[in-house]
């Protein structure tokens, strides 16, 4: 135990004075209802955890899926996981951390242990007690969650319920930022950024490599300017929507197909010399976009699916042409927290990728709702936040 020095308890005590007892959180009762705007009690953090006063949360497809019922999810909840914020409170273990009151940080959606045998090899995004515990059950890893309601009753956590005016993030989810990036737009560095910097770096994307994008919305936009940062030559943006292809250049796309106006195979075919693409990823969890980045593939090609399915969904892969031509699948989920956050606000920081462009729309809290409505019709461009300020 790292021992508690008179001044990080001076620190300590100073910001509990200015913990609300209560809090307002959007809460989702049952699925298919929307979330409610309540007043909870404000969450308090234990062991290796901070308490941050959220300043803005990103509304993912994700959450989408928990809010119709499509993923199983114990109710009542909060939801949220995308989060920028400041921390207020620090949990015992940390006063002699590189974390401090006071400071902005981002908080990533994927949580590691930071002590299951994943977690001790570095794979972050295989935290088994992260799937299992917070997953499935929405509670940390004391077997709890941290959310309550006004009589005491348990309200769970979907990572750690960013849409609420106080957030509970263990310390190995946060990194500091710097003063120089933006305290609302660094909300999508969490899980847009990160979860598409994890499936660049580990796609084993090469200098001069042509790419495809399947479904540009605030992940696929994330993956096109990285992989174009990364070195990619080609990068072929794939979307039905011509909306959201439009600005897809101020974002690495050297090319845009409407696949529901041309054929994409064709089109990626005519773009790359008969090729088609060394790395094609798909970042909507559909039958229908698996199948377009399969058929766009080159020979030798990897194709890295990053979108979650509702429910148990599943795809068609043609098995002699994945056999025959030496074609791979790479699951990508998130990415290594504790490396790859701190590396997406670092490229954040010095301006390699245009996060505060991505961000095109903000709700107040009370209007997370009609976020979430136009989000599943997919009148979104790029990133929505929750402005806590709004």
């Amino acid at each position: 135990m790292i021992a508690v020095t008179s001044t990080s308890i001076n620190e300590t005590r100073a910001a509990d004075t200015a913990i609300p007892v209560t809090m307002r959180a959007a809460v989702l009762r049952e699925p298919g209802r929307g979330l409610q705007v309540e007043t909870i009690k404000t969450p308090r953090p234990r062991a290796e955890e901070v308490l941050i006063k959220v300043t803005a949360c990103g509304l993912c497809h994700s959450d989408l899926h928990v809010i119709g019922g499509a993923i199983a999810f114990p109710t009542p909840c909060v939801l949220g996981h995308e989060v920028a914020g400041t921390i207020v409170e620090l949990g015992e273990g940390l006063q002699a951390t590189h974390l401090a009151v006071g400071q902005r940080v981002a908080g990533a959606f994927l949580m590691p242990c930071g002590r299951c045998d994943h977690c001790a090899r570095g794979e972050d995004e295989l935290c088994e007690p992260f799937f299992e515990m917070n997953r499935i059950n929405g509670v940390l890893y004391d077997g709890e969650t941290r959310l309550a309601d006004l009589d005491g009753s348990p309200i769970y956590m979907y990572s750690m319920g960013g849409l609420a005016e106080y957030a509970v993030v263990p310390a190995t989810a946060v990194t500091p930022l710097s003063a120089d990036v933006d305290g609302i737009a660094s909300a999508i560095l969490g899980c847009a950024a990160m979860t598409a910097y994890g499936a660049v770096r580990r796609s084993g994307l090469r200098h001069g490599e042509s790419v495809a994008v399947v479904a540009v919305g605030g992940v696929g936009s994330n993956i096109c300017q990285i992989a174009s940062a990364m070195g990619a030559r080609q990068v072929i943006a794939i979307d039905v929507s011509d909306e959201k292809l439009a600005s897809l250049d101020r974002f690495g796309a050297t090319a845009t197909v409407n696949s529901m106006t041309s054929d994409a195979r064709e089109r990626v075919l005519e773009l790359t010399d008969g090729r088609g693409v060394d790395v094609a990823f798909e970042a909507l969890g559909i039958g229908a976009t698996w199948k377009t980045a399969l058929d766009v593939l080159a020979d030798g090609g990897r194709m890295v699916p990053i979108g979650l399915g509702a429910g148990v969904k599943t795809a068609e892969v043609e098995i002699n042409r994945a056999v025959r031509r030496s074609q791979s699948i790479l699951g990508s989920y998130g990415a290594r927290t504790r490396v790859d956050l701190p590396a997406v606000v670092d490229m954040a920081a010095h301006d390699e990728i245009n996060y505060r462009d991505l961000v095109t729309r903000r709700f107040s809290l009370e209007q997370a709702n009609e976020g979430y409505s136009l989000l599943a019709e997919g009148k979104i461009l790029g990133r929505a936040v929750v402005d806590m300020s709004a």
